[in-house]
């Protein structure tokens, strides 16, 4: 146990693949001997694994997933994180993200431009997948898994005792047409449907708000059971998760005064009606 190596999950998707290996592994209180066995490899293998010193691959994925009982198509299965790896479908971070998000006790997410993931329908998800496909940006099987794995992330998020769910939409997620009038319409209306749950509150940053608006670019907050804070957002190219409270609380401080210059939920959903209606 001296020569234990220190591992971040959020060094990146090997990282966490690595991380996720030794925590499963350690669940069972098995040796890296033990594991290998079961994966029939060596116990040098399995460190390099558990280290990031060397990527996974598919074959070795599905072997954690038979030592460990996981089906591959499961939402936390080795395979499921290798393919995400292999065929770039996610962003990096996005992933350990998801994990963080399924657990929280409160989320609070802002977004410009398109409905953020858990308050997607699926129709509108596929169509968003879809527009990728057609730039060339991802492949068809890419967008198929990143819908799947929405569908996942949103089947998480109403467990029993779900957490508390917090929306900020800038006035331009329900005004750009996505997929067509039926599907964006269909999507308007569960916007509707999510603001009347126990659990959530949704609200709409209007055009109005100008230079008040404090973000620009998605920003998604997390409050652990522990009480502590997590933040994930993204560029067009990475996804970054951030622990440390320097830098996370100044976005918390920042979300409630968007909340504060933001339309009430009444007014919101109001509006969210009015577009709904004059979609032709």
């Amino acid at each position: 146990m001296l020569n234990r190596k220190s591992l971040n999950p959020d060094d990146g998707p090997v990282a966490a693949y690595g991380a996720r290996l030794r925590s499963a592994r350690e669940a069972r209180s098995w040796t890296q001997e033990q594991l290998a066995e079961e994966m029939e490899c060596s116990s040098q293998h399995i460190s390099a694994l558990e280290t990031a010193r060397k990527p996974p691959t598919l074959h070795s994925a599905r072997k954690a997933d038979e030592a460990f009982g996981l089906l591959g198509t499961a939402p936390e299965s080795f395979e499921r994180a290798y393919r995400d790896m292999k065929n770039g479908s996610l962003l990096e971070g996005f992933p350990q993200y998801v994990r963080h998000e399924a657990r929280a006790e409160e989320i609070r997410l802002f977004e410009v431009g398109l409905i953020p993931g858990p308050l997607q329908t699926r129709e509108y998800a596929a169509a968003v997948e879809a527009g990728y496909v057609r730039r060339g940006a991802i492949s068809t099987e890419q967008a198929d898994q990143r819908v799947g794995v929405l569908v996942e992330r949103q089947a998480a998020l109403t467990r029993d005792n779900p957490p508390m769910l917090i929306a900020v939409l800038d006035e331009s997620c329900i005004r750009c047409q996505v997929g067509g009038p039926q599907i964006m319409a269909k999507q308007l209306m569960h916007l509707v449907e999510f603001a009347s749950l126990p659990n959530t509150a949704l609200q709409i940053a209007p055009y109005t708000m100008g230079e008040l608006r404090p973000f620009n670019r998605l920003v998604n907050l997390l409050t652990l059971t522990d009480r502590s804070v997590i933040a994930y957002v993204e560029s067009q190219t990475q996804g970054y998760l951030d622990r440390e409270s320097t830098s996370v609380m100044p976005l918390v401080r920042t979300y409630h005064q968007l909340q504060t210059e933001a339309l009430s939920q009444a007014e919101s959903v109001a509006l969210i009606e009015q577009v709904r209606k004059g979609i032709s």
